[in-house]
């Protein structure tokens, strides 16, 4: 939060800091010190605020999550049918590749970095659990038969896009996705 002043707050300024080292460098790559130095604020600032490197890790990649679904929900809003909702995912998904630099998904990066039952390991299976039952809702409202296995097979589709985007350096794979969602979709429909 802001302050009267218009600067930004010790928690921003550390998130801020956290998601552009976290993102391009790695969770457990950069240390602590970096980012208090990066964001200018005293060690204690981390501490009072998060606690442990562990709870801004968490904190950052909640952010992350917020962003992608604010995208996401933003096109999924904007499609008119249930069929295009379902599509409108993919657009929502390039519009967050498109926002700032995308080095791949950052959940998929930091899970790598993970251990079982570790707060990265749990923000990511929230934000896992959160997609899927998105796509199940939408292909529930779709009217799929069986929505769970439309659902697993269109999160596979994202995700593959999401590694795909990265590796190619450019978002060309989101047209192939989107296509595919599509065969799925009528298939799972007809």
């Amino acid at each position: 939060m802001a302050t009267a002043t218009g600067k930004l707050s010790a928690r921003e300024r550390l998130l801020a800091a956290a998601d552009e080292l976290f993102y391009n460098e790695g969770v457990h790559t950069v240390g602590i010190d970096r980012v208090i130095e990066h964001a200018g604020v005293a060690k204690a600032s981390l501490y009072n605020t998060f606690g442990s490197k562990d709870e801004l890790i968490r904190a950052y990649l909640r952010g992350r999550h917020d962003r992608i679904a604010g995208h996401i929900m933003a096109a999924v809003d904007d499609a008119r049918t249930p069929r295009e909702k379902v599509l409108a995912v993919f657009e929502g998904q390039n519009a967050a590749y498109a926002e700032s630099g995308y080095q791949g998904c950052a959940f998929h990066r930091a899970s790598a970095e993970s251990r079982p039952g570790d707060r990265i390991d749990l923000a990511t299976k929230d934000y896992r659990v959160w997609m899927r039952g998105l796509f199940t809702e939408l292909a529930e409202l779709a009217g799929a038969p069986d929505p769970d296995a439309l659902a697993a097979q269109l999160h596979l589709v994202f995700d593959g896009n999401g590694v795909a985007t990265r590796n190619d350096r450019g978002p060309g794979s989101t047209k192939i996705a989107r296509a595919t969602a599509e065969i799925l979709l009528d298939a799972a429909l007809a």
